[in-house]
């Protein structure tokens, strides 16, 4: 028996796919027949390949030509992978400056995969809380970073998602596909996501997009504490705050647009 592992289906399959996007990354737009020449096989097994990737928003097709260039998504993973230590480098000051102004956790996150993942905390010296969140991987659906990434991410990440079970996490915790897609909805209309005991018990969380020069969301800048101090009265700072440093945070990286043109508000 050989143990050529380029000889696995599966191996294979990565392979080729890996070949599909240097191909792509050379620029313009390829057909399915082109991509099945590049990879010498049949054009049935370029598209099913081509169709595995464009579910995953790696490359997007063209409804008109029927040709395909490179997706949406590579940026926000490009970002994660070789831009993390530079976005965390420049998103520090401003948790700091969130978390000292609001007096509770700040963290900056990023969707890795399925989850999400803190790449930078800062904590109020005030706050009563002290949990290290940093690389703690969480759920998507019952955090406020990951269903505000959610809803500006690219629809093939969304609807990737959102087509496996919610998992409950607490009894609060939503596990309705449609409940959860109204929340997406309104995050994307007003530009920000919270959460209500949804991931820990007591625990409340409010967090906003985080756009890199080209526009795509790259991270989400994340409030949490205690219930009862964010849904305190008088806190019309809370969502003031967050959106101003998200927005600082976005501009810091490149980003010129407005928050009202994302959100239409």
């Amino acid at each position: 028996m050989s143990n050529d592992p380029t000889r696995d289906p599966g191996v294979r399959s990565v392979e080729r796919a890996i070949t599909i996007l240097d191909a792509l990354a050379q620029g313009g737009w390829r057909t399915g027949a082109e991509i099945a020449r590049e990879l010498s096989v049949h054009r049935s097994t370029a598209l099913r390949l081509l169709g595995t990737l464009e579910r995953h928003a790696l490359v997007e097709r063209d409804p008109k030509s029927a040709k395909y260039r490179l997706g949406q998504r590579l940026p926000q993973l490009a970002s994660v992978v070789t831009g993390e230590s530079d976005l965390r480098s420049v998103a520090r000051p401003v948790c700091e400056a969130l978390a000292g102004a609001l007096g509770e956790t700040v963290t900056l996150d990023v969707l890795v995969g399925d989850e999400i993942v803190p790449i930078e905390e800062a904590t109020a010296s005030t706050s009563v809380v002290s949990v290290n969140w940093l690389g703690r991987r969480t759920p998507v659906h019952c955090t406020a970073s990951g269903k505000v990434i959610l809803a500006f991410a690219p629809a093939a990440v969304r609807e990737r998602l959102l087509s496996r079970p919610l998992e409950r996490s607490t009894p609060h915790t939503i596990t309705s596909q449609g409940e959860l897609q109204a929340q997406l909805e309104s995050a994307l209309k007003d530009g920000f996501a919270r959460t209500y005991e949804e991931l820990e018990v007591g625990l409340d969380a409010i967090a906003a997009p985080v756009f890199a020069a080209g526009g795509e969301v790259v991270a989400a800048l994340d409030v949490s504490g205690p219930s009862h101090r964010l849904r305190a009265d008088g806190r019309p700072d809370l969502l003031r705050l967050t959106l101003d440093a998200a927005g600082d945070l976005s501009r810091r990286l490149g980003y010129r647009g407005s928050r009202s043109a994302l959100t239409g508000g």
